[in-house]
């Protein structure tokens, strides 16, 4: 059986109650025993003081009078509940409240006993049967000790009064016990129940139930907690639907070229296709072989990308890597009438970048725009220097992007539905892969575009003094 963390504390905090319960009623019943034992010695001593000096004043010589005593004595007798006697030197009792024991003579009857202490305890010689607290003081006069005063107060009453006062240490105990409850009901109510919720999540997580939602709103560490949790599982819900779609993109990608390429070597191999018609189709096969092989070439670009992220920096002069990747395209631009604008801020700019990823950044920006242009059109290239950065402008005059695509081109395998028609031989990455070649330069690219305008494309590169 499980033992959660909620039962330990409940347990811990149970175990805590008792201990502390049984540490009070320890240590708060030997400290209340004493100091009540302390206090009534005290009290008991001054009032046997104050009747030795009154029985003081009634010895003359050997004769004794203390029939005036009595009235004092029997007052304070029932005040304190307790016995008091008169003893004369020889332990002979004189007078006795209780009227019981006068003249009867305590055997070995000795006060040095009591030594320098306030009070004793016990039976007091044998005279009682059961243990009582006893203070005497001397009756002194002339130089001499005439006798002595003694009261005895049982211990029965000292623990009467010392159960009073534990019932009111233990009452007390409680009520803060049962208000301490309230902790323990905050807890449940502000901690376990939300870690409760949490961990059913993280269940239905790894059952793969990524749509489940935590039900907490309060603005502390555990809403912070299960509000991270809501929004993991939500990317991760969108990264499952992307996986699905890039899974069936990529199959859709795949199968096209591989269908045609089986289709027509099968058709060579049974005779389907004369000899003479084999140059033109195996022209076909060798395409949808280039085009398999640019695919693989892309993902695995993205792939490494997004594993390592290492860039082989230098100093170079991006004018003239544009320069040299437009003049690649001049038989696709002569094909279609296609021009260039090239506008440079300076004759030279020197950047510090990967200068091969950044030629294919080039590459494959201008050859979206030569592929979406319009016949006869120009294409207008700039580069500018702001804030110790060079910004690179490639835009076209073509069929534009449409507003609800804008932030999808940069998904993988993602085309529009005006470039299906035009970019048969696209794999639908390029763009994925500039986007992540200047994002691992710590950079931005962004896209301006109207349909039936135009687009234009904007990234930033480091200034290479600013590097």
């Amino acid at each position: 059986m499980t033992h959660t963390l909620y039962y330990k504390l409940l347990l811990g905090y149970l175990l805590f109650g008792f201990l502390g319960f049984v540490t009070i009623a320890t240590f708060s019943s030997d400290m209340t025993y004493r100091h009540l034992l302390r206090e009534e010695a005290e009290a008991l001593y001054d009032e046997a003081v104050l009747i030795a000096d009154n029985c003081s004043m009634a010895y003359e010589g050997k004769h004794v009078d203390l029939d005036s005593s009595y009235p004092q004595m029997d007052a304070v007798a029932v005040y304190l509940k307790a016995d008091i006697w008169i003893l004369d030197s020889r332990g002979r009792i004189i007078a006795d409240t209780r009227r019981q024991r006068v003249g009867a003579v305590i055997e070995d009857f000795d006060p040095v006993t009591q030594g320098n202490r306030l009070y004793t305890l016990g039976r007091y010689f044998g005279q009682f049967k059961e243990d009582v607290l006893s203070v005497s003081a001397p009756i002194t006069g002339n130089m001499n000790t005439y006798g002595y005063v003694v009261i005895h107060l049982p211990v029965s009453v000292v623990r009467a009064k010392q159960n009073d006062f534990l019932n009111i240490v233990y009452i007390t105990s409680l009520i803060l016990f049962g208000l301490s409850l309230i902790i323990l009901l905050v807890f449940t109510t502000a901690v376990y129940l939300p870690l409760k919720k949490i961990t059913y999540a993280a269940n239905e997580y790894a059952a793969g139930n990524l749509s489940h939602h935590i039900e907490i709103s309060s603005r502390d560490e555990i809403g912070y907690l299960a509000h991270t949790l809501n929004y993991m599982s939500d990317k991760l819900n969108e990264m499952e639907e992307y996986q699905k779609k890039f899974i069936a993109n990529v199959s859709h990608d795949f199968r096209s070229p591989l269908t045609s390429i089986k289709g027509y070597l099968e058709a060579i191999l049974d005779g389907t296709i004369p000899p003479e018609l084999y140059q033109k189709y195996l022209g076909i096969i060798i395409t949808e072989t280039k085009r398999l092989t640019k695919l693989t070439q892309g993902m695995l670009t993205l792939d490494s990308l997004g594993s390592s992220g290492y860039l082989s920096r230098s100093k170079f002069d991006i004018n003239r890597i544009i320069k040299d990747t437009a003049a690649a395209f001049e038989g696709a631009c002569n094909a279609k009438g296609v021009t260039f604008d090239l506008t440079f801020s300076d004759t030279s700019q020197m950047v510090h970048a990967d200068l091969g990823k950044i030629q294919q950044v080039l590459y494959n920006l201008i050859d979206n725009a030569i592929k979406f242009s319009l016949n006869d059109s120009v294409i207008y290239i700039q580069t500018s220097v702001r804030y110790e950065k060079v910004f690179v402008s490639i835009k076209d005059t073509g069929i534009g992007i449409p507003k609800d695509s804008i932030n999808k081109i940069w998904e993988r395998f993602y085309k529009t539905d005006l470039s299906r028609g035009k970019d048969k031989k696209g794999t639908g990455l390029g763009l994925s892969i500039v986007k992540e070649i200047i994002q691992s330069h710590g950079e931005n690219i962004d896209v301006v575009s109207t349909e039936g305008v135009g687009t234009e494309f904007i990234f930033s590169l480091p200034k290479a003094g600013a590097a």
